[in-house]
């Protein structure tokens, strides 16, 4: 079940975010119960470096759990590149998640061409980039080429618990690179994340669903056996459709009665 990363190997699958939780004391115990190994942090709108401050850090100081640093709120790439040379200089981390941001206003997609260009820039700076970006095998590719450790496509738009509107898109971009792809964004339920999953994805990335959901520990737990049966599923193989029915039971050699 292990998933690598840019030589880094992580034992869930899952990646939970950090955002829109009432307090950081049911971040941590959503997180927790999630088994995720890794919790994204907008640098811009959570904070992590001001120690005189209530910080986020502080809470999961005595877990396993590692930052995930993202680029939330940024709009273009030299303000990326500027905000995580701050990161790495302040906290030490280079293990990324580049966000960034092309329509505010309605879809919150990405700005694909700008995400490029920070991608190559941070890339040769040695940063490991896992790239949030739309479900384009195409784009995808570039990333890749370009120095991407993960591609983190959008299953719907951001917070919208749509779930995923293109199935086939995941399973091109799958076919396309060579790189770990986590879903990430429009996860609304555990049945999402399975599904993710059963199409081929390495991981999945949720926030929103688990914390804006009435129970975010139990939803977070839900998450957790989502991921791992989904995985399951893969591995196992599904048997093919058919557009006609199938006996379970042969009914060669069976008996007159």
């Amino acid at each position: 079940m292990s998933l690598i990363i840019s030589g880094k190997t992580f034992h869930s699958r899952l990646i939970v975010g950090s955002g829109k939780y009432k307090d950081f004391e049911t971040t941590k115990q959503a997180t927790l119960a999630s088994g995720a190994e890794m919790i994204t942090v907008a640098v811009r709108r959570v904070n992590i470096m001001d120690k005189n401050t209530p910080n986020l850090l502080e809470y999961f100081k005595d877990t396993n759990i590692s930052f995930l640093p993202n680029s939330a709120g940024c709009v273009n790439a030299r303000e990326a590149i500027t905000l995580f040379k701050l990161v790495r200089e302040g906290i030490g981390i280079d293990f990324i998640k580049l966000e960034i941001i092309g329509d505010s206003n309605k879809t919150l997609y990405p700005d694909v061409i700008e995400t490029l260009e920070a991608t190559k820039v941070l890339a040769k700076e040695g940063f490991k980039v896992l790239v949030y970006t739309n479900d384009d095998p195409v784009m995808a590719k570039k990333l890749e080429d370009a120095g991407a450790a993960a591609i983190m496509p959008l299953a719907a738009p951001i917070g919208s618990g749509l779930g995923i509107q293109n199935r086939y898109n995941i399973s091109f971009i799958k076919e396309a690179v060579s790189i770990p792809v986590i879903v990430d964004a429009g996860v609304g339920c555990a049945s999402d994340a399975s599904i993710a999953m059963e199409l081929g994805a390495d991981g999945v990335l949720t926030n929103t669903a688990i914390a804006q959901a009435k129970d975010p520990v139990k939803m977070a737990i839900a998450m957790k056996m989502a991921v791992e049966a989904g995985r399951l599923s893969y591995e196992a193989g599904r048997i093919p459709k058919k557009p006609f029915a199938s006996a379970s039971s042969p009914s060669e050699n069976m008996p007159n009665l």
